[in-house]
């Protein structure tokens, strides 16, 4: 059942497909486990700049419930995505999510673990676990009140409503709505204008943007210069400041 995740290549943009369209991409363990191993690989991989996380119809309606029913606490600790979540919040490139269709629950949470998030102008978003006595589990109740403030991420988290794309857009869930039909093309386009960025310069803003949270300003402040200044230590910024001085687009190396 490998073809559960696909991977496709193009040039230096990784594609990581959820294939479970029969289930909406209900998210079981083995899926995840998949996009573990994915992810793994990903991070010794030096050619690929950017990964686009997307679903075959639908992103991920969320955990597969089946799975979970008859879990006692410890088997439902086990259960939970969130390692794999923060692996890909931290790998070092830039992510973008491609929704379509249901991101709900697990499937959103998978969404928040992204850089960035493009939606179909059809797609519905939401965390419902509340409706199943359950609560969000992967990183639900940290990612989303940090994305759109405590008292919206506590509506949707107490509610367990489902957002269109034109709403999730207006709370900052989302990044840009497009239409159906051209999802992957703009998430595609927009991984390769990220693709031509310096890649020591878009890992480090990462690092800095991710270590910040939490911290005291002063120690984000501290990093954030220690960050900056490493580069200066890269071809990259040299590359990058020599070409903007010669009038000319530079070559970047990833060094």
């Amino acid at each position: 059942m490998e073809d559960l995740v696909l991977l496709e290549k193009i040039g230096n943009i990784a594609i990581l497909k959820i294939n479970r369209p029969e289930a909406f991409n209900a998210l079981s363990k083995k899926i995840v486990d998949l996009m573990d191993d994915i992810l793994e690989t990903l991070k010794k991989d030096e050619e690929t700049r950017v990964l686009i996380v997307t679903g075959d119809k639908h992103f991920a309606a969320g955990a597969d419930i089946a799975d979970m029913v008859e879990r006692t606490p410890e088997e439902a600790k086990a259960f939970l995505f969130t390692k794999t979540f923060e692996k890909l919040e931290n790998i070092e490139m830039p992510t973008i999510a491609a929704i379509c269709g249901y991101a709900l629950g697990g499937g959103l949470e998978l969404a928040l673990a992204c850089d960035l998030r493009i939606a179909s102008d059809e797609a519905q978003v939401g965390l419902p676990e509340i409706n199943l006595g359950i609560m969000p589990g992967a990183g639900g109740t940290v990612r989303l009140p940090k994305l759109i403030g405590e008292a919206k991420a506590k509506e949707l988290i107490y509610l367990g409503e489902r957002l269109s794309a034109s709403e999730a857009y207006e709370y900052g869930i989302i990044n840009k709505i497009v239409s159906k039909e051209n999802l992957l093309e703009e998430a595609i386009k927009l991984a390769e204008k990220l693709a031509k960025k310096a890649p020591t310069a878009l890992r480090s803003a990462k690092k800095a943007i991710n270590f910040s949270d939490g911290k005291s300003k002063a120690d984000a402040f501290n990093k954030e210069s220690e960050i900056w200044a490493e580069l200066f230590s890269t071809h990259d910024q040299k590359e990058g400041m020599s070409a903007f001085l010669e009038k000319r687009k530079p070559q970047y190396k990833g060094e």
